[in-house]
C-alpha cells in the first residue's frame, strides 16, 4: 500500500497481481530488455521512446560518462533533452554535442535522438543512486 494514496494503492495493487510501471521489450529469442518506467516515457513525433533507451545509446559514446534523458516541452511538442557527464580527460563542445547526436542516430530512430545535449558536472542523484529526473526537467 501506499501511505496516504488510496487511488494510487487501487490501480498498483491489483488482487495477487502488481502493476509496477517498469516497461519491457521482448527479445526475439523471448528474453526480455528493461526499458524504463511507464511515467517516465516520452512520446516525440507521436511515438514512445524509452529514456534508457537512449541512455544506453549515449553511454556507449567513448566520451560518455553518464547520461540522462528528460522530456522538455517547446511550443507543444515534447524533445528528449540529453544531460551528459563526459569522461574526465574530455571537453564539452558544441562539436561534441554533435558528434555525440549523430552516434545515436546511427544506433537508433531518429526521433529519439536527443534534441540538444546539455553538458553537467553531475547528475542529480537520490542516496540509492537513482537520476532524480524532475531535478532535470526543472533545469530544463
Amino acid at each position: 500500500m501506499y501511505w496516504c494514496n488510496r487511488e494510487k494503492s487501487r490501480t498498483t495493487f491489483l488482487g495477487d497481481w502488481l502493476r509496477s510501471g517498469d516497461k519491457f521489450r521482448r527479445q526475439s529469442n523471448g528474453r526480455y530488455v528493461y526499458a524504463g518506467r511507464s511515467d517516465d516515457m516520452l512520446k516525440v513525433s507521436g511515438q514512445y521512446v524509452s529514456p534508457v533507451e537512449v541512455e544506453m545509446s549515449l553511454a556507449h559514446h567513448e566520451a560518455v560518462l553518464e547520461a540522462a534523458v528528460v522530456g522538455v516541452e517547446r511550443d507543444g511538442l515534447l524533445k528528449a533533452r540529453a544531460f551528459v557527464l563526459l569522461k574526465a580527460h574530455v571537453s564539452a563542445s558544441n562539436a561534441l554535442a554533435d558528434e555525440i547526436r549523430a552516434f545515436v542516430k546511427q544506433r537508433l530512430a531518429p526521433h529519439k535522438s536527443p534534441r540538444k545535449i546539455v553538458f553537467v558536472d553531475a547528475l542529480p542523484k537520490t542516496a540509492t543512486g537513482k537520476i532524480q529526473r524532475f531535478k532535470l526537467r526543472a533545469q530544463s
